[in-house]
């Protein structure tokens, strides 16, 4: 099973999970859970600014930001960065105790302190090579309108999946099932 990166380097997916073998889009309801919001994801994130550059730059210059080409990070917590600025991420990753910090709510801000303290990796300290075998040959990403819409759609599933209140949620009589029909006060063996 080969893993790839769709749309930026760094998030990387198996194959089989979101492509068919015709090279097309699996539907998103097949794919597990965690593929389905990354990928979805990446169509939001997709012709944002690097951070490290807007962090230079700031609100009123973001325009000389490069656009990201790399993500790290969880979703909604993510890191995005231009080929130039993966060198000091990968050194505050690595070496600064970013690492630490992995899938933690608070590990873009910490990127960001550091970053914007003025800390940089050391001349030379480059990345990783990067493999990028036929980039043509992936279908295009959605646009951000189709990701959201597909966002959109993942939740209504997701929601009527988890649906406690249809049908197994009514009691003997049909009535749905109300709070103050649940005794709060019920005791429960401890560990």
């Amino acid at each position: 099973m080969a893993k790839v990166s769709v749309g930026l380097r760094g998030w990387r997916f198996d194959e089989d999970e979101v492509f068919t073998e015709d090279g097309e889009w699996a539907p998103l309801d097949e794919m597990p859970d965690d593929a389905r919001n990354r990928l979805l994801r990446l169509g939001l994130l997709m012709d944002q600014p690097c951070d490290a550059c807007y962090l230079e730059y700031g609100e009123e210059e973001k325009r000389r930001a490069n656009p990201a080409a790399i993500v790290y990070g969880e979703p909604g917590d993510e890191v995005l960065l231009c080929d130039d600025h993966e060198a000091d991420f990968l050194y505050w990753f690595r070496e600064e105790g970013g690492s630490e910090l992995a899938g933690e709510e608070r590990f873009r801000d910490e990127f960001h302190e550091w970053f914007v303290a003025g800390n940089r990796a050391p001349e030379g300290y480059g990345p990783d090579e990067h493999v990028e075998e036929a980039p043509g040959d992936m279908p295009n990403l959605p646009t951000p309108e189709e990701a959201q819409r597909r966002l959109e759609q993942a939740v209504d599933f997701e929601e009527k999946r988890y649906d406690l209140r249809a049908a197994e949620g009514d009691d003997e009589e049909g009535d749905d099932l109300d709070v103050a029909d649940l005794d709060l006060d019920t005791e429960y063996p401890s560990g």
